[in-house]
């Protein structure tokens, strides 16, 4: 174990990582994953728990809550919650490699290596690879955000959830992983949010649009109608951008 010692980079990256991938609830010492880390990184899940709550202290969301009582983030902390909301794409590729190394500690070999002389096979492959983890934290992030349950009707079976995107993904390549551009979001409501049926107002109420409101589908009333107005359940981390809120509302809903 190495206490009291300074954090590397490599281990605030696990930190980071973790913070990111499960609910607020489970920043504690006797979490399954928080112990689990923990030892990887040489760590008591103690100085990890207490890691992930120094790393809550930075978090918007929850310092206005008043959820976090630490408030001894270190400069090292803030630089790389900055380097983290500065650069989402990279991050979840670095973080995921230090959390790899925590799970499997053995060299894993780069694309070149493992397609030898095919240079541009190995681009293409590393591309896709880029593109998957991003995909994948993005996914871990804003559930674990919204505690695994869709902000409108609180479905909570992640099977028949998604993150989803609030600029789509096609429109905005530096905004793709950004967690504060998604929405935990069931894959009903999901579909009629990126078609411009339904929308998210400033005050983070649900707004249906007026094509679709009077509609007589019984079943469109009872299971989207139905939410205009209503507030939406808010993150717990990641609190939705407003400037991504009111791109969507103006580019995507059908008003």
């Amino acid at each position: 174990m190495t206490y009291g010692s300074r954090w590397t980079r490599y281990e605030l990256l696990v930190a980071f990582a973790l913070y990111c991938r499960i609910p607020f609830s489970r920043l504690h010492n006797r979490d399954s994953e928080v112990i689990k880390f923990a030892e990887g990184i040489g760590r008591s899940p103690s100085a990890l728990a207490m890691k992930l709550g120094n790393i809550a202290s930075l978090d918007p969301v929850i310092r206005s809550s008043g959820r976090s009582g630490l408030q001894n983030a270190s400069a090292n902390d803030r630089a790389m919650w900055a380097e983290m909301n500065r650069d989402w794409d990279r991050f979840a590729v670095e973080s995921k490699q230090a959390m790899r190394e925590v799970e499997s500690p053995v060299a894993t070999p780069t694309s070149a290596d493992h397609y030898g002389d095919s240079a541009r096979v190995g681009i293409d492959r590393e591309v896709q690879t880029t593109a998957r983890i991003g995909q994948d934290f993005f996914r871990a992030t804003v559930l674990s955000a919204y505690n695994v349950r869709c902000c409108i009707t609180g479905l909570s079976i992640p099977s028949l959830l998604v993150a989803s995107h609030i600029v789509p993904w096609s429109h905005d390549e530096s905004s793709r992983v950004n967690p504060k551009n998604g929405l935990t979001l069931s894959a009903l409501h999901d579909r009629a949010f990126d078609r411009g049926l339904i929308s998210i107002n400033g005050d983070m109420t649900v707004r249906v649009s007026s094509r679709y409101k009077r509609d007589s589908d019984e079943f469109f009333r009872a299971s989207i109608a139905a939410y205009e107005g209503k507030p939406i359940a808010l993150p717990e981390k990641f609190l939705p951008a407003e400037e991504f809120l009111a791109y969507h509302r103006e580019h995507v809903f059908q008003g």
